[in-house]
């Protein structure tokens, strides 16, 4: 391609998007913000479609999918990393360790971290995509890649972020930086206002029912309306964190003041305007209003299989499972504990499992009393990680059995028995749920 990639003369990363430098690469053309976040990185005009080799302003890595990249690294030579500093690492998948393959793929990430001089989180921290957004690690306009799927997460901060395989990584960590097909963009504006105990899960399960698991493959979904502007980060992230179940690149929302109040306290950024021009060029245009939005549960074995809660009432479930990336933070838990009210405990026959997404979500609901109340309940509050969401390390699911979940995916096997169910909902419905035995309306409770 003409590029020596030994020695490459690419644009230095920015952490923000400055509109003067974009005029003085040329940048006059009406873009989207997804089309403007490419331009300055790449110095010139792009345009959706087009390939180009692009600097990434951070990389994450975790336990299950570092070590392969790390490997990959390696075999092309690498010496030192691009720059230590930019990278991301810690374990939340398998944590603590509960096998001696998963022990050693601590060890040897952690002697890499060492020798490259990278700080590692390691199973401190919590899941990987709750902490790089608390830890402020994604900022406006940056370009963000993580070897994990849901690492488009980080769009609510309004970067480009987007999930990479593991051999793309080994790549980015050697030269800091990646080709890209610019995505296409599909203009999704949400208005209206959310009745009692629906929220921004519900809102995610919607759209999935309503795009499919790939009516936007690579392309990047762009949130925009009022209820997103009247939607905190947790919300925000929530519908970021998604946008891959419609087979979208990344999902993205126009930084505002609730942006630069979460990244401020946690980063120092320069000034921005970054949004898409009003006549920017979009595959599509979606118009969806929220005010009549029902509680939604995705029915297995696929995300896109999205009904309201009315539907599928009364289904039987043997476990409750409440966190996740998708919806671990404590205004999640403080969904669910609110719906709990003063009832005594859940049910007997539903055994119900919190996770707290990091270790400062965990410490907010220990302090507001939270834990306190699902322990009293009779949940399993177990420390921050991913625990069942990815069926790999515990709360797996017996053939037969049925389970309702915060979390992002319900495909065959996901959470254990390829002969088990899982249902996706909300934590106010999960929480409804877990008190009766039965999939509940939270609006009921």
């Amino acid at each position: 391609m003409g590029l020596d990639l030994t020695a490459p003369s690419l644009p230095v990363p920015a952490n923000y998007i400055r509109p003067e430098h974009l005029q003085k690469t040329g940048y006059s053309m009406s873009a989207t913000i997804v089309e403007k976040i490419f331009s300055q990185h790449c110095g010139r005009p792009v345009r959706a479609g087009e390939v180009v080799m692009a600097p990434v302003d951070a990389a994450m890595i975790h336990d299950i999918t570092g070590p392969l990249a790390i490997r990959v690294f390696y075999e092309m030579g690498g010496e030192r990393v691009f720059d230590p500093e930019r990278i991301i690492m810690l374990f939340d998948h398998q944590v603590p360790a509960d096998s001696i393959p998963a022990a050693e793929n601590h060890v040897f990430m952690r002697r890499f971290a060492e020798e490259q001089g990278i700080h590692n989180y390691d199973m401190r921290e919590g899941v990987c995509h709750q902490v790089v957004m608390e830890k402020g690690r994604a900022a406006p306009g940056e370009i963000v890649v993580g070897t994990d799927s849901h690492t488009c997460t980080y769009g609510a901060a309004g970067a480009f972020a987007t999930g990479i395989g593991s051999t793309d990584m080994g790549f980015v960590l050697k030269f800091g930086a990646l080709y890209f097909r610019v995505p296409e963009s599909i203009l999704l504006e949400i208005d209206g206002k959310f009745g009692q105990r629906v929220g921004a899960k519900d809102l995610i399960l919607y759209l999935a029912g309503d795009i499919g698991a790939d009516g936007a493959t690579y392309m990047a979904l762009e949130f925009t309306g009022r209820a997103i502007r009247d939607m905190d980060m947790a919300g925000r992230m929530t519908c970021a964190n998604m946008a891959i179940e419609m087979g979208a690149k990344a999902g993205i929302i126009p930084p505002d003041a609730t942006t630069r109040d979460y990244i401020t306290e946690r980063r120092e950024v320069g000034s921005y305007d970054l949004a898409s021009d009003p006549d920017a060029s979009y595959r599509e245009r979606r118009h969806y209003d929220i005010t009549e939005l029902a509680p939604q549960v995705a029915v297995p074995h696929n995300v896109d299989n999205v009904v309201d809660v009315t539907e599928v009432a009364g289904t039987k479930i043997d476990q409750v499972f409440i966190g996740s990336c998708t919806n671990g933070r404590y205004e999640d838990l403080a969904e669910a504990a609110e719906v709990i009210g003063a009832a005594d405990r859940f049910a007997d026959s539903v055994r119900v499992i919190v996770i707290p997404a990091s270790r400062t979500e965990y410490l907010k609901a220990l302090r507001a009393g939270l834990i306190e109340r699902f322990v009293e309940a009779g949940a399993l509050v177990e420390a921050p990680c991913c625990g069942p969401c990815m069926g790999g390390a515990f709360g797996l699911l017996a053939p037969g059995e049925v389970s309702l979940s915060t979390s992002n995916r319900n495909f065959r096997g996901r959470q254990g028995s390829t002969l088990a169910s899982v249902y996706l909902s909300s934590p106010a419905t999960a929480a409804a749920s877990a008190l009766y035995g039965e999939i509940t309306d939270p609006r009921e409770v």
